[in-house]
């Protein structure tokens, strides 16, 4: 049957996040390796076309929508297939057991036989892709170099994209070579024989970590049936075909369809790796493999709980269509869509109101968190799904995410936010630059952060930790909830499968102000969560981040395990964290602490003005080479990309990092105003120290619970203080006023019971340290400008130890402070204020009589 010889964009198969798109349905690979066979009476290696046809059946019978072939298939063949709806994964064959890299010739036949491979293919429907290369052996890479290998297969990939923009391109990698990286693959695929069903899974999840946001397929999957018998076989096929699509991967190609198998010019004897036997009789594998094929990729999950998908919309009318109509259609039977409009001034409730199946919640604008509870409070779910108005969930994003966080025992999960083909260039630029959101994991499965936008939690874990805390308007609110669950003892996990399509904002004013709002949730997380942060306010992750924003450098270089002699089954590629010293030069911190100050002394002292040059050159030069490795999608970039990426990675740094410090520093410490004339405080004597203050009850009252008494009793007078969340060298750190805090920190002895000491260290605040450090910098810009005429000037120079003094006597005042409230705590127990070392010999020569 002759088929037409171009295809429409909607007959081929397409990218689509994590997995592959054919018209309007989703396309799961299910497939089966074809040959290659004793050549016919044309010469290909192919079964006479009337055979073929047969064959052809057996595969539909068997479930399979897709064949891999290891030559270039003749037109006839493509016909047939399409006429059988089954598409083709081509292999391209060309001389890659040679050092290819060594000699121009073999470069060249690659190069020539991939260009006529795709030429022979290009544009029939059947076509499914193409690997430019099968299995590259380990120790030519090793000879050759891994980076060298990586860039000819994207030369490779080129030569095909310059044939057929439209063509999947990828390359067939397996275990031995798992550390080959090239940039430019459209999916990544593996041929992997693992025949124990856990090791299988784990390497799942590590592929797809390797795979990030591209689909992830199986090339060859196969067991012998002679050395490792049917029965054997069919279980191993049941679990893995299981296995490969509960773990979100787009699909698997089973080697092989039949025991017939051609190589180097001879039929290969003593193997039994077919579906099929010699003369296409079906094994009992064939069976087991279709039985499963028929039920992928919607294998049953465990149980299907109740799911509360909640929406916390403001101003988001522009997005929301799209996103309510993709909840509409999700593949989950047991769901509700609740949309909760924070006050929103544009056309939501119109929008909501087309909807009659999402409940619809309103309120004043009160934040993001107080949405978000909102919606807890009115959830009917036993799981609870955040998305935003300004994604659309992909239709099995439910049943990704809620079968992992079934099966890994998390008590939450998230999955990819990815850019949305139909995205505006702006925002594929935004996507390029810092500041994103992003999952943190500290391994293939197990996340530190999961981003607002796609994730899900068991509502009683929302319950035990009262939700999300209000104080995060506009963001910070996922942090603050994945810190809280970890600190609690609780594991979240990740989806791979379970993405959604996040828009990314679409003009600069819009990116650099949701900027702001990060720097602002910074600004409050440093207060909340301080072990968490440098001393500058930065966030410290235990895990890798996986943006696609990448800046640092690296002070060793990766490191792959080879095995000895480069002949380990699994050789794995270690990469170090980059060092951030690039960011350093781009930060807020850097401009404020050194290309300002020389700017600034360049006025007085004219021979710092090149350094202050160099200084702002060096902050541009990060930001240009941000700009020139920024990974954009071909489709969405355009001749301003770069240029706008490398602007954005200037100014996000600098917008973000002083919302953060502002918010650092406007941030109210006052104690409660009933304590300014307090009569515990007037028992203060403003003389005598208060570095150690000792309580004893004579009831044996224990350390833990005088803690918690202070915590109680912070909590219910308004103080505004931090507790140690087991990473702290204090119990309880109280802000007091804006120039200082005061730490607390217990012990008890157990030769006295009932005696508690309590440390009380005052210290400098953010605010305090940066109104030192702008004294002292303008004092010497003036020195600088005026002492040739007037050498006197240096004696302004004084009036810094008269503030040093002023900022100690606010610290003092407030440990005075914190004395007294310690006192009334003790009170409240019947304790009473003692000097330590009296009673401790007291009591011990009581104890002695």
């Amino acid at each position: 049957m002759a088929m037409a010889a171009n295809a429409s964009k909607s007959d081929r198969v397409r990218l689509d996040g994590k997995c592959f798109r054919l018209g309007a349905r989703k396309f799961h690979p299910k497939g089966v390796t074809y040959g290659p066979f004793a050549p016919n009476a044309a010469g290909d290696p192919l079964p006479e076309p009337a055979a073929a046809r047969r064959d052809f059946e057996l595969i539909r019978q068997l479930g399979c929508n897709l064949i891999r072939v290891y030559h270039v298939p003749p037109r006839w063949l493509l016909d047939l297939a399409e006429e059988f709806q089954v598409k083709v994964f081509v292999d391209v064959p060309w001389s890659k057991h040679l050092c290819f890299l060594d000699d121009p010739r073999p470069r060249e036949e690659a190069r020539e036989a991939v260009r006529d491979a795709v030429v022979a293919c290009a544009g029939h429907p059947a076509i499914f892709g193409v690997s430019v290369v099968n299995e590259i052996a380990a120790d030519i890479v090793r000879w050759s170099g891994a980076r060298a290998v990586e860039d000819f297969i994207d030369e490779l990939i080129a030569e095909a994209k310059a044939v057929d923009p439209d063509c999947l391109c990828t390359f067939a990698n397996y275990p031995p070579t798992e550390f080959l990286r090239p940039r430019h693959l459209d999916f990544l695929c593996f041929n992997v024989y693992l025949h124990n069903r856990q090791p299988f899974e784990n390497y799942l999840a590590r592929l797809q970590m390797i795979a990030d946001a591209q689909p992830l397929l199986i090339g060859e999957f196969g067991i012998d049936s002679i050395r490792e018998g049917e029965a054997l076989k069919c279980d191993i096929l049941q679990w893995h075909v299981e296995a490969v699509f509960r773990a979100g991967l787009a699909g698997t190609i089973l080697f092989s369809f039949t025991d017939s198998w051609h190589k180097d010019g001879r039929e290969v004897e003593g193997w039994g790796m077919g579906l099929t036997d010699r003369e296409r009789n079906p094994k009992p594998s064939f069976h087991a493999a279709q039985r499963q094929f028929a039920v992928a990729p919607y294998f049953p999950l465990p149980r299907y709980p109740k799911v509360s998908v909640v929406v916390a919309c403001y101003n988001g009318a522009k997005t929301l269509k799209a996103c309510l109509d993709s909840l509409t259609t999700l593949h989950y039977p047991a769901y509700e869509v609740i949309l909760v409009d924070d006050g929103s001034t544009d056309s939501t409730p119109l929008i909501a109101q087309l909807y009659k199946n999402v409940r619809y919640l309103r309120h004043i604008n009160q934040g993001l968190s107080f949405a978000r509870n909102s919606g807890i409070r009115e959830a009917e779910g036993e799981i609870i799904a955040f998305t935003d108005a300004d994604c659309r969930a992909d239709e099995d994003w439910l049943y990704h995410i809620v079968g992992d966080l079934l099966s890994g025992g998390f008590a939450g999960i998230g999955g990819h936010n990815l850019l949305p083909p139909d995205d505006a260039p702006v925002a594929a630029a935004v996507m390029a630059s810092p500041g994103g959101p992003a999952h943190v994991m500290l391994n293939d499965r197990e996340a530190e952060h999961i981003p607002g936008c796609n994730m899900a939690f068991y509502k009683w874990a929302l319950t035990e930790i009262g939700g999300f805390d209000p104080v995060f308007r506009t963001a910070g609110d996922d942090v603050d909830v994945c810190w809280r669950l970890q600190q609690r003892g609780y594991r979240l996990g990740f989806s791979p499968a379970g993405f959604v399509w996040h828009y990314r904002r679409s003009t600069l004013a819009a990116y650099l102000k949701q900027q702001r709002g990060y720097g602002d949730a910074e600004a409050l997380l440093v207060r909340k969560h301080p072990e968490n942060f440098n001393a500058i306010g930065a966030s410290i992750w235990r895990g890798r981040i996986y943006a696609p924003v990448r800046l640092g450098i690296l002070l060793r270089p990766a490191m792959i395990y080879r095995g000895p002699f480069a002949a380990g089954l699994f050789q794995t590629l270690y990469e170090p964290k980059p060092v951030a010293v690039m960011g350093f030069f781009i930060s807020l911190e850097y401009h404020l602490l050194v290309t300002i100050p020389c700017f600034v002394l360049s006025v007085a002292f004219p021979s710092m003005l090149s350094l202050a040059c160099t200084a702002m050159l060096l902050s541009v030069a990060v930001c240009v080479m941000a700009g020139a490795q920024a990974e954009l999608r071909a489709g969405q970039a355009r001749i301003w990309s770069r240029p706008l990426v490398a602007l954005l990675f200037f100014l996000q740094p600098v917008v973000r990092g002083f919302a953060r410090y502002r918010g650092r520093i406007s941030i109210p410490n006052a104690p409660p105003d009933n304590w300014a004339r307090h009569e515990a405080l007037e028992r203060m004597s403003k003389g005598r120290g208060f570095d150690d203050v000792c309580y004893w009850s004579s009831v044996g009252l224990d350390r833990h619970t005088f803690v918690q008494s202070i915590l109680r009793c912070l909590d219910q007078q308004g103080w505004q203080s931090k507790s140690d969340t087991g990473w702290s060298d204090c119990d309880v750190e109280i802000y007091g006023n804006r120039w200082s805090h005061c730490q607390i920190t217990t012990v008890s002895e157990s030769v006295v019971a009932g005696l508690v000491r309590c440390r009380l260290r005052p210290l400098m605040s953010l605010p305090a340290k940066l109104l030192l450090g702008a004294f002292l910098s303008l004092e010497w810009i003036i020195i600088g400008i005026l002492q040739d005429e007037y050498p006197w000037i240096w004696l302004i120079l004084l009036s810094l130890p008269l503030l040093a003094w002023w900022l100690e006597q606010e610290k003092r005042d407030l440990q005075r402070l914190v004395a007294a409230f310690l006192d009334e705590v003790a009170r409240g127990h019947g304790m009473d204020r003692v000097r330590w070392d009296v009673t401790r010999q007291k009591l011990e020569k009581e104890a002695a009589g």
